[in-house]
């Protein structure tokens, strides 16, 4: 059976659309771990000044994710994605300009970029939930979530080779364009939206906050969201600057070298997704099913970041990076695809609560990261900090999840 057959057809133009939305805000994001290197020697920034410019994103992508998912769960997430991705491209297009005038514009211009990303996840969820069937959640959330990788692989390769041949700005401007042909294409050509989740009843729109906050499973995606992401982050941000710094290579081939690990881990996300719906048709407890992907995928990138440090050779990283990116993409069929089963009508807003505190990493994990660079003169540290992190969210997840609805629309 396809990954979107005969029930579910009506839901691949979505899921597609989705998909395009998330990769198109990771190139957004993603392109100034290359850029910063071009930037960095232009402007004469230390490692804690690249630090703090890489994690800028996230000051304007943290405070808002909970109140968005709720908007989106309120009235939808058409219009709601729309406007995010209209809003981001304009201040990716923005960010040289905001760079000559002064660090702290490009700090305020990128995080504007991370105030209208906030939006993609939680619409996302929102119109996954009423709009694609119970049985084919998993697929749809990895295929929509690994976007990242694609992204991140995208914007890794083309940034390194924009600014090789056109200057550092060059990627900056190309990938706001390509966010603006998305918001023209989903507004003017919309998808099909098929309902296949009951409608809201009517004076029952609130939001189960208290619910939400006191159920250990929601808890159990929160660790193991911002775990997977404390890894996810480290990597995406500074992999550009370890290739260049360890072993001397180019921005050029810094940002190729990064791309390779973000291929594995989409093959490794969509295969996770697909093997998880099919466990699950045949009967294996979905905890069961959520336990394994979270548990091995956190459990594997740990083992491979503690071997990173003992790399001789640029080869041997490659290959170990792949692993552990490769392995940690199984998360996707874990918290992410969790989400819509203990809070089916929530889920939007669960994610949002879960992404925000998962995005904790992202605002002051990369900037630790360059002052233990700054500070001990290599990424080992780095490295074995977040594998430590990794193991504990195996532990906390395996421990508190649960697969079975538990925040429904009754607990509001």
């Amino acid at each position: 059976m396809s990954a979107f057959s005969r029930p579910s057809r009506a839901g691949y133009p979505l899921v597609a659309y989705l998909a395009a939305a998330i990769f198109i805000s990771y190139i957004d994001r993603t392109n100034m771990s290359v850029g910063a290197l071009a930037m960095q020697a232009e402007f004469g920034w230390s490692e804690t000044h690249k630090g703090a410019v890489l994690c800028a994103f996230y000051i304007g992508y943290l405070p808002v994710m909970i109140a968005l998912g709720a908007v989106s769960n309120r009235f939808g997430g058409r219009a709601v994605l729309g406007c995010a991705v209209i809003w981001w491209s304009a201040f990716t297009a923005l960010t040289p300009f905001a760079a000559f005038i002064c660090l702290p514009a490009l700090l305020i211009a990128r995080s504007a970029i991370g105030l209208g990303e906030a939006a993609v996840f939680p619409a996302s969820f929102t119109l996954i939930g009423r709009h694609i069937p119970a049985e084919y959640r998993s697929r749809a959330v990895t295929l929509v979530t690994s976007s990242t990788a694609l992204g991140t692989v995208f914007a890794l390769f083309v940034s390194g080779w924009l600014i090789r041949f056109y200057g550092w700005p060059m990627p900056f401007y190309a990938f706001a364009v390509i966010g603006w042909v998305w918001a023209v294409l989903w507004f003017c050509f919309p998808p099909a939206l098929v309902q296949t989740a009951p409608p809201q009843k009517p004076g029952r729109a609130a939001i189960p906050w208290s619910a939400l906050m006191r159920t250990p499973s929601v808890w159990a995606i929160v660790a193991g969201h911002f775990c997977y992401n404390w890894c996810a982050y480290l990597l995406i941000a500074w992999m550009p600057s370890y290739f260049k710094n360890a072993f001397g290579v180019s921005v050029a081939w810094a940002g190729i070298l990064s791309a390779a690990p973000w291929l594995v881990v989409y093959v490794t996300a969509n295969l996770a997704g697909h093997l998880a719906d099919h466990l699950v048709s045949r009967g294996v407890a979905v905890v069961t099913v959520r336990r394994m992907a979270q548990v091995t995928g956190l459990a594997g990138a740990a083992l491979f970041l503690v071997l990173l440090p003992l790399c001789t050779s640029v080869s041997t990283a490659v290959v170990l990076m792949c692993m552990s990116t490769g392995i940690l993409g199984l998360c996707q069929a874990g918290f992410a695809a969790n989400c819509l089963d203990i809070a089916p009508r929530h889920a939007d807003v669960l994610y949002g609560i879960s992404n925000t505190v998962a995005t904790l990493p992202g605002l002051f994990g990369v900037f630790i990261t360059g002052w233990l660079v700054d500070e001990t003169g290599s990424f080992a540290a780095a490295f074995l900090v977040s594998a430590a992190i990794a193991v504990c969210g195996a532990i906390i997840y395996w421990r508190l999840a649960s697969g079975k609805p538990e925040i429904l629309a009754d607990d509001a």
